[in-house]
């Protein structure tokens, strides 16, 4: 066909506001090995591909959307979509869509469900109770997501390689990040999956009520605003390192949205503008001497290290106790890489927690 509607990650972004550019740790990571098909089985229910809108479908077929691996096309509004690794599936389902398979979480999970709560509450909010879960978190299910038979993949925030994207558009056109693995902002996320699903106009009311959200709740806590933050990570087995989330990385970008700025000593060591993280040994701790938060994943054993430690120390913010380290393996900590459901069920944490530190 000649008429197609070609959509780049710029157009994508008009109607939405741009933020400065959190997938838990342990999900950093995207093999192309099949795992051993466990996924749970799910019943057909009719909110498996019931959209939240139900005024006529204005979308102009074929879609092609732009991505790090050339293009996918879309013929017609997908009836059946899935979802493969982080919190692609959370979209889907804040836009009233219930996946026909997504993949477990990997990281945040305090029990053998594979999801996080904020997933639990609006897979049961959709009467929902046996979703189809692909166990792809020692690599991609291909078996199980083929069996799910879906009319678009989904993988707007993703690690996916150049081969797991060709092995996936084997099963159905696939929907990749725009540029780079691991820093998609949640609001990318949301238009292109939701562009992906046919339901732009959807998205981007999503985008705009969730914006409102985190003002609301961001005004509550006047005195975060301006502070200087870093998303840093300390390990209690080795204090020679230290690694930090960029402003390009979810996390980052976030706290920013929070009404935060980025930490200038942290971001003048960043030689590519695209990376997710900075790695540092400490010698070089002083990058952070004019934050006035920093946040990470630990416990108060692992902050009695650092600020045992003859250089972390020395750090301002360690030293006045401005640290917000977050229990390793809660939701808490997965929601650092946010979607809409995550930011509504853990906001109000996420800003006391910050707030305190700072008093």
């Amino acid at each position: 066909m000649k008429t197609k509607q070609k959509i780049s990650f710029k157009t994508l972004l008009i109607s939405a506001a741009i933020m400065i550019p959190l997938v838990g740790c342990a999900s950093e990571k995207s093999s192309s090995t099949p795992a051993p098909t466990t996924a749970v089985s799910a019943a057909a229910t009719p909110a498996a591909t019931a959209a939240a809108s139900t005024t006529p479908d204005a979308t102009k077929y074929p879609i092609v959307i732009k991505h790090a691996f050339g293009e996918t096309t879309i013929p017609s509004k997908p009836k059946r979509v899935a979802t493969i690794q982080w919190a692609n599936h959370d979209v889907v389902l804040a836009l009233g869509v219930v996946p026909v398979g997504f993949s477990a979480a990997n990281y945040g999970v305090q029990d053998k469900s594979g999801l996080l709560p904020w997933t639990a509450k609006k897979l049961k909010e959709l009467n929902v109770d046996k979703p189809n879960v692909f166990q792809d978190t020692d690599g991609l299910n291909f078996e199980a997501i083929s069996a799910s038979k879906p009319d678009v993949i989904l993988a707007a925030y993703s690690g996916i390689t150049q081969k797991d994207y060709e092995t996936l558009s084997k099963i159905a056109p696939v929907v990749a990040y725009e540029k780079s693995p691991w820093v998609t902002t949640w609001r990318e996320q949301v238009l292109f999956n939701a562009t992906g699903m046919g339901m732009k106009a959807e998205g981007e009311k999503l985008i705009k009520d969730t914006e409102e959200l985190i003002k609301k709740k961001a005004s509550e806590y006047p005195q975060l605003k301006g502070k200087k933050v870093a998303f840093t990570n300390f390990s209690a087995k080795d204090l020679s390192k230290i690694n930090i989330y960029t402003a390009a990385d979810p996390r980052g970008a976030f706290l920013i949205e929070l009404g935060m700025v980025y930490s200038e000593g942290v971001t003048k060591k960043i030689t590519d503008p695209t990376a997710y993280n900075l790695k540092l040994s400490s010698e070089n701790a002083d990058a952070l001497n004019d934050a006035d938060i920093l946040i990470g994943y630990g416990d108060d054993a692992l902050l009695q290290a650092v600020k045992a430690d003859p250089i972390l120390g020395k750090i301002p913010a360690v030293q006045k106790g401005a640290v917000v380290l977050i229990g390793n393996g809660t939701p808490l900590a997965a929601s650092g890489n946010p979607n809409p459901l995550s930011i509504s069920y853990t906001i109000d944490e996420y800003l006391k927690l910050i707030a305190a530190a700072v008093k």
